[in-house]
């Protein structure tokens, strides 16, 4: 490798992934398709918002593949934005943000496996603010929400790594799986 690319992947990737971190939040109804992808923080704050990107709904015909959830933005305090892996289908809907605080737990809504008709997998997430506010995602509403994750109190979620499904051409796509939240003091 030229040492020019190594010192640009170490800026772009390195620094962001080595924030030190009390403790990792998960839920236990994630979808198990995919794999998990790179880890990222916000480089000195907390995330205050969050994004997702949706594939809309793509009809009731058994060829047109639903694939739900795609990706989740996290906007943090200092100005950076941040995500780990996003799938390629859908488009961001507009951020929600707590009105004040930062984002400390979440839930995740996720439709069980199909059998042979369209699996979507994730489709929908919440979040729950310092202060107790809960805030709900603009995803779908397919499948159920499973149990709030550990509270990252007294701390916030500074870091974020989803589990993303692989584009399989023309078989049933699922796109975003699971997720997990890294907790900083």
């Amino acid at each position: 490798m030229d040492f020019s690319i190594g010192i640009v992947l170490f800026l772009t990737f390195g620094c962001i992934s080595s924030r030190k971190y009390k403790s990792v939040i998960s839920v236990e109804n994630g979808s198990p398709w995919g794999n998990w992808g790179p880890r990222h923080f916000c480089p000195k704050g907390y995330a205050h918002a969050f994004q997702l990107k949706v594939h809309d709904h793509q009809g009731p015909q058994a060829w047109q593949d639903d694939t739900g959830l795609n990706g989740i933005r996290l906007h943090c305090t200092d100005g950076a934005t941040i995500e780990s892996q996003v799938g390629k289908w859908g488009t961001w809907r507009v951020n929600d943000s707590c009105p004040e605080g930062n984002l400390q737990q979440f839930s995740l809504q996720v439709e069980e496996p199909q059998g042979l008709l369209d699996d979507t997998a994730a489709n929908n997430i919440r979040f729950r603010c310092e202060f107790g506010i809960a805030l709900g995602g603009r995803g779908h509403n397919w499948g159920k929400f499973g149990a709030w994750s550990k509270s990252c109190a007294p701390g916030f979620i500074c870091g974020i790594v989803t589990k993303m499904d692989v584009d399989n051409g023309a078989g049933d796509d699922t796109a975003l799986n699971d997720v997990k939240f890294y907790c900083c003091d």
